[in-house]
């Protein structure tokens, strides 16, 4: 089973403690395998950041990590903290070839050092500072559009007016935006119903772009 329990994408929610000791509870009856996704766990703005799932049982979940997020996609480099029954089949079957073997050694060098958590810290504050200025110019400028999903991560779900989503998907694309409706991340056979919604990156924009790319957004909306 492949989970995201601290930080679910598209909607940004983190599972509860009930349903994590559920699920946990599964793979101890049924001898399944849990693969917890981290993908973004160091970027946490609002509270404490949440336990890895790995915790409630190691010999059951699989703790997956990656720089994509912290450092950049690029790189390619990622981590998987293996129930110590398996490690022996990873190691034979060669993971981690497709990665040189300097760049694993700069970033092991980076995280002894102490610089990758300086590095994170550093990237918290302004990614906190971003999300800060987006939910303060969507209140100002369109209060009809409600924000969500904003405690971690590097994207918000912005809750649109019913029936708009399609069009301020187009308005966007005419602003230049590269933004999708939650409709995009939606399994057709679903049930029920997710409402009209805008999923944004804002890690993305550099830095002296960031209040143009902000304005474009606001005009786009409701």
């Amino acid at each position: 089973m492949l989970l995201s329990p601290a930080h679910q994408f598209p909607l940004g929610g983190a599972l509860r403690p009930e349903r994590r000791a559920a699920v946990v509870d599964w793979a101890r009856r049924t001898g399944g395998l849990i693969l917890e996704d981290d993908y973004d766990g160091e970027f946490r703005y609002d509270r404490q950041a949440v336990g890895a799932l790995q915790n409630l049982d190691p010999d059951h979940v699989v703790h997956l990590g990656t720089a994509s997020k912290s450092l950049a996609p690029g790189l390619r480099l990622g981590w998987m903290v293996l129930p110590p029954s398996l490690l022996p089949d990873v190691v034979a079957h060669g993971g981690g070839r497709s990665v040189s073997a300097l760049e694993q050694l700069t970033l092991a060098e980076f995280l002894t050092s102490g610089a990758y958590d300086r590095h994170v810290r550093a990237a918290r504050l302004r990614y906190r500072r971003r999300r800060d200025s987006l939910a303060g110019a969507l209140a100002d400028r369109a209060p009809d559009v409600r924000v969500t999903g904003i405690a971690a991560g590097l994207h918000a779900v912005l809750q649109l007016p019913p029936g708009t989503e399609q069009s301020v998907v187009q308005a966007a694309t005419w602003q230049n935006l590269a933004v999708h409706g939650l409709s995009r991340y939606r399994h057709p056979a679903a049930g029920g119903t997710a409402g009209d919604a805008l999923v944004v990156g804002y890690a993305t924009p550099p830095d002296h772009a960031w209040s143009g790319t902000l304005e474009a957004l606001c005009r786009a909306l409701p």
